[in-house]
């Protein structure tokens, strides 16, 4: 977290700044059929079943591509054609769900919740009581387009009581927020490598319980985002199916080394809710408002309400910001205007001061008020 380059740093959701250690196990190149690049995908795939469990019943595989690839990888193989999948729709990444979902000819039954608050499980339980043809529930756990965090345990264990298997979007959680897919009924965990692990992007995985991919041969719609071959392949021979982004995956493993040396989940989460809370107090010092309340904002990414002011223009504020060497993200939504910072990566609460301070500064700048 020393490591300083002169590179912005990236508050953003991902991809995040990384750590020099991670940086530099990319300048090695891998033959992708070589003995020690199989064992090194095959410790990857352990360590990062190790960090939510579940090793007697589910396996990590991982995909080629975007985390989004790898949610409709997941999608498209472990739900049958004729499964129908309650999606609880509270934000982006949500929404992004049902599209993956009416692409793949699945059958979507969307629960709306309000986008500045987290999802209900006993709303969620309803709905299954009431459609005994629902066969999956899709879950985001943070909804990074917000900082939401949906209680993931509340709906797992709504979704066991009522016997339906529970695939979780956990893209923005894993590694920093408490998962245990074999105590709580989970059958899917998806994610990828350039999130809170502190990879670099280009890798996704999922984590998905074996008796579920046993059952999805021949589902997929895709040869390439067939998660069942892919699996297969990968416990025959030890390879990937296709040519596999080597220099990702060497990133990935140097950064799960960190991770345990760390002290693995619970520090990691310490690290970066210490790092919300010196920006939240941080910004309202500045005047600016957190659009959600504390009680579900996660210690992913903080969304924050534009100012009212007519001097106020976030491609300009983008700008002299980046020009001070920091890297922030638009907001996502869309009846209010906002903007969002993100509290992950290889960064401590010193990288969050001076990013406050450049705040200052910019605002001065732009002739806004310290106090908006």
């Amino acid at each position: 977290m020393n490591d300083r380059t002169p590179d912005p740093v990236l508050l953003t959701p991902g991809p995040l700044t990384t750590s020099a250690v991670t940086r530099t196990a990319m300048l090695r190149d891998w033959g992708s059929w070589d003995g020690a690049f199989n064992a090194l995908t095959a410790t990857m795939r352990r360590q990062l079943l190790d960090v939510v469990g579940g090793a007697d019943t589910h396996t990590c595989v991982p995909m080629q591509g975007s985390g989004t690839f790898a949610v409709e990888a997941a999608l498209g193989t472990l739900v049958p054609p004729r499964g129908r999948v309650l999606v609880p729709n509270n934000g982006a990444y949500c929404a992004r769900i049902l599209r993956i979902l009416r692409v793949l000819g699945r059958e979507a039954v969307e629960v709306p919740f309000d986008e500045c608050g987290p999802v209900d499980a006993a709303v969620v339980e309803a709905a299954l009581v009431r459609d005994p043809r629902i066969t999956h529930v899709a879950l985001v756990h943070c909804e990074t387009g917000t900082g939401v965090l949906n209680p993931l345990h509340a709906v797992a264990a709504a979704c066991a009581r009522q016997g339906r298997a529970l695939i979780v979007d956990a893209m923005s959680s894993f590694g920093a927020l408490p998962i245990d897919v074999g105590a709580e009924g989970i059958e899917a965990v998806v994610a990828a490598s350039g999130k809170c692990i502190e990879g670099v992007p280009g890798m996704g995985f999922v984590i998905a319980r074996r008796t579920a991919l046993e059952a999805a041969e021949g589902r997929a719609h895709s040869l390439s985002l067939d998660l069942y071959d892919q699996w297969r392949y990968l416990e025959r021979t030890g390879q990937w199916r296709f040519t596999p982004p080597t220099h990702v995956v060497a990133a990935l493993a140097a950064a799960l080394v960190q991770y345990r040396q760390e002290g693995g989940l619970p520090a990691r989460r310490a690290r970066y809710e210490a790092n919300r809370d010196a920006l939240v107090a941080g910004m309202r010092a500045l005047g600016f408002v957190p659009l959600l309340d504390p009680a579900v904002q996660s210690p992913i990414i903080v969304t924050f309400r534009s100012p009212d002011d007519p001097g106020w223009r976030f491609e300009n504020f983008y700008e002299r910001m980046r020009a001070r060497g920091f890297v922030l993200y638009p907001g996502k939504l869309t009846r209010i205007d906002t903007f969002r910072i993100g509290c992950i990566g290889a960064i401590d609460t010193a990288v969050i001061h001076a990013m406050l301070v450049a705040v200052e500064s910019t605002l001065h700048d732009m002739t806004l008020s310290s106090h908006i």
